[in-house]
């Protein structure tokens, strides 16, 4: 049994501020990916060091490692070249045998940080791929901030189909876990007609994740698990009483492989209690595995 979680930390500083170690010290998970880091890597060295670790790799404009024994924790992060922005990363106790930085074929800065790709052993022995993503918000207001976010999802095809060849070859299953900013159906929102025209809920984002699951084969394994019910939802507007009312969006996902998915045995979204013992405007998602 191993358990993924994915979770928006909507920057690191502030969450750390905010509860996230506290959290973190009763909820471990062998592989941890997080997205919004949105630090400086100074910064984020300085907090994950307070949540054991013990190899660091990460990228500004080269990779650099800096390497040490610490209770056998491997961290692993992206860097958004555009400061403040973005930041991908992913902490595991599990072995890492392979480790890959970035969408490949994007180049542009403001695309940076959004991708990582970890190659961990299983304690049964098994090689499975784990990406934590972030994908681009988007801004129908904004021409260049939407065609940013399709320049990501279009390239993105790619590598999923590259992914899904690998695992139905006996290759590595994989696992594509974060926050990618799409709400994929009516379940997935609790005000579906008010925003069918806003960013994170426009037909064609969501006729994205159509493909993913029917044309590339990749399962939404926490919407597999809950069947067909109104959310459970993993985020909510820091605007008004959104988190209150539980007016929320279901926008971090972990997206499978067939034969990854079908070892699924459950999930949990670990909502705060309250608006003010809230560390992020997201909440974890975390799925356990019988491998």
């Amino acid at each position: 049994m191993i358990a993924i979680t994915t979770s928006n930390l909507n920057g690191i500083r502030a969450a750390s501020k905010k509860g996230m170690l506290d959290w973190s010290d009763s909820h471990t998970s062998d592989v941890w990916c997080m997205q919004e880091v949105r630090a400086p890597q100074d910064a984020i060295d300085a907090i994950m060091s307070k949540i054991k670790i013990g190899y660091i790799e990460s990228e500004n404009n080269e990779i650099k490692e800096n390497s040490h024994e610490n209770d056998n924790f491997t961290y692993i992060n992206e860097v958004c070249k555009v400061k403040g922005r973005a930041g991908v990363a992913l902490v595991t106790s599990l072995p890492v045998v392979g480790k890959r930085y970035g969408l490949p074929g994007l180049s542009e800065d403001v695309d940076s940080g959004r991708w990582i790709e970890t190659d961990v052993l299983t304690p049964q022995g098994y090689e499975i791929t784990v990406v934590s993503v972030y994908v681009h918000a988007g801004n129908v207001d904004d021409v260049e901030k939407m065609h940013q976010k399709f320049r990501f999802l279009d390239t993105m095809l790619t590598r999923l189909g590259e992914l899904r060849d690998i695992a139905a070859s006996g290759g590595n299953q994989a696992i594509l876990c974060g926050d990618f900013n799409i709400a994929h159906t009516v379940l997935d929102i609790k005000n579906a007609k008010a925003n069918e025209k806003n960013a994170g809920f426009l037909p064609e984002e969501r006729a994205y994740i159509d493909r993913w699951i029917n044309e590339y084969e990749f399962v939404d394994v926490m919407r597999m698990l809950a069947g067909d019910i109104q959310g459970p939802y993993t985020w909510w507007s820091q605007r008004g009483k959104a988190f209150d009312n539980n007016v929320g969006w279901r926008l971090d996902y972990q997206f499978a492989t067939p034969e990854l998915a079908e070892t699924a045995c459950g999930f949990v979204i670990d909502r705060a209690q309250s608006y003010d013992t809230r560390w992020s405007d997201h909440a974890p998602l975390t799925i356990r595995y019988n491998l």
